[in-house]
Parts: C-alpha cells; structure tokens; sequence
C-alpha cells in the first residue's frame, strides 16, 4: 500500500513515523515549548534527526475545552514553519480544519492535511469548505479522523454503545464523500481519533478491533501519543493522572504505538520520535526472523 501525498508515494509496507510539531502556547502535552518559529523549526530538524518519516506542524490546539484559535493567528504560526519544512526533505502534514490554511499551506508546497474534522468545518461565511480544498488539489494526501462533537464539548458528554460500528460508518462517509468529488482512494488515510469524545474503555475497543478499521482498505493513522486514557490505566488514582508528566507518559505512550502497529496502523503519530523508531525496530527484527513481513503484522493474540 502507498499513501499518494503532494510530493510523495509514502510506501506503507513497513510503518511510518510522524512526528508531531506543535506551534501552540497551550499544547496539553509540551507546554508551548515549540510555540515561536525559531524553536519549532529546531524542533522538526531534531525529529528528523531522530527518525521521523512524516512531520505534522499544527498551530492551535485541540485538546478537550481548547478554544478555538482566530484564522490570522493561525497563519501566523503554522505558515512560516511549513515554509522550512517542506525544505527538509520529508513529506509535511498540516494539523488543521481550517480550509484557508489548508490552502495557504498547500500553496506552500505541504503534502498531508490532516483534519480532526475530517473536513466538515466549514467558516463562518461557508464560502469554502475544506473538502473543497482538498479536491481540487491534484495530489494532496489527507487524512480525516473522527471526532464525536467538537474539542471545547467532546469530553462532557463522550460516545456511547458500541463505538467501532459509529466510527467505521462515519470514517466510510467522509471518504465516500471524497471519491465522489474525485479524490482517489490512495489519496485517504483514516484516523479512528483516539481521546476524541471516548471513553476510556472506548479507546482501548478501537485499538483492539483496529483491524476492523483496516478492513475498509485505507491507510489507517493512529494518534496514542501522550493521551489522558494511558495515563488513566498507568495510574493509581485519578488525581495523579491529571499531574502525571511527560517522561511518564512516555512507556505507555511507545507501548501504544508498537500495539498499534501490531494491529494494523501504518503510521503512527507520535511526540517521542526517537524511542518510538527504536521500538518498532524491536517489532520489525521480531517479524523477520518468524518470517512475517516487516512492515503491518498479524494482530496480537492471533
């Protein structure tokens, strides 16, 4: 399988890495310590460094109860990166909804966007949709991930009844949607949207019939990185998940990654490149020597 992006086949045979650069003050997993330029270009040439094979440069924050961040100010942030990022050398992902950034950045040269929307938002005069964008750019990837309401509500009141057949549905739409203003199948990735309006029991369904997800025959993008479910299994009360920092995320967080990628997920995305890369060549060495190939495996426990 090869995921089509602007400027890049992405050969999924064996997993990819996409390291995850956030140009925000408020990030709920790095404290805005890539927040200005000079420290976010620093930060995509490190991930590179550390085997990153995808960068994914967002500018605004989606964790639960963020708010929305203005159009100007987003550009502000996110263009200048993309505009060193595309000079490194590797596919590069914009993380937004909004289609006008989508544009700017596409026009900047980005390969991947990469939409908690999935492309539904639309602004708030509704002369331009981001499906729209994506459409008529002849070779974009994108990637739509599934979220259950919106970022400042989508943990008052999670999913609830079995969350596979919801996401699976929705998932299959939006990339209906797509094909039917002609966008091709290796154009899309999936994202199944991990922490996104779930419960925590939820979370752990979807990673466990993640294959389920990979029936549907698209690249499938999974996001466990830093994420509040891991911290609540790792925990021994829920008052210390909420102060639980990132160098204790980072077990479970790489434990995830490799789960995912025994499940199916061609590509992960993660905030800890370096450890992640080093476990999944722990995965991969495993598989050659069975004979399996190195890249998308059987699911653990087959």
């Amino acid at each position: 399988m090869h995921w089509q992006t602007s400027r890049y086949s992405i050969d999924l045979s064996t997993p990819k890495v996409m390291g995850i650069v956030n140009v925000t003050p408020d990030s709920f997993s790095d404290g805005g310590q890539h927040a200005s330029h000079r420290a976010a270009v620093a930060h995509c040439e490190r991930l590179l460094k550390d085997g990153a094979d995808i960068l994914d440069i967002g500018g605004e924050s989606t964790r639960p109860g963020a708010p929305a961040l203005p159009l100007d100010e987003e550009l502000a942030r996110v263009l200048p990166v993309v505009r060193h990022a595309v000079t490194l050398g590797v596919p590069v992902s914009v993380d937004t909804y909004k289609p006008q950034v989508m544009q700017a950045a596409l026009d900047l040269g980005a390969d991947i966007i990469n939409d908690v929307w999935a492309l539904r938002w639309r602004s708030p005069d509704n002369a331009l949709a981001g499906r729209d964008v994506v459409a008529a750019h002849p070779r974009c990837g994108v990637c739509l991930m599934h979220m259950h309401r919106e970022p400042q509500t989508m943990q008052q009141a999670p999913m609830q009844g079995d969350v596979l057949p919801q996401v699976l549905s929705f998932l299959e739409l939006c990339a209906q949607d797509l094909h039917a203003q002609g966008v091709e199948k290796t154009r899309i990735c999936i994202d199944p949207g991990i922490g996104f309006g779930k419960t925590v029991p939820q979370n752990f369904t979807l990673l466990a019939r993640q294959l389920e997800l990979g029936a549907l025959g698209y690249a499938v993008l999974v996001g466990w990185s830093r994420k509040s479910s891991l911290a609540a299994v790792t925990q021994r009360s829920l008052a210390s998940v909420a102060t639980l920092d990132n160098r204790d995320r980072l077990v479970p967080s790489t434990t995830a990654a490799v789960l995912a990628v025994q499940c199916g997920a061609h590509i992960v995305r993660v905030h800890d490149v370096r450890e992640t890369v080093q476990a999944l060549k722990v995965l991969a060495a495993m598989r050659q020597v069975l004979g399996a190939a190195p890249g998308i495996g059987d699911p653990v426990g087959a």
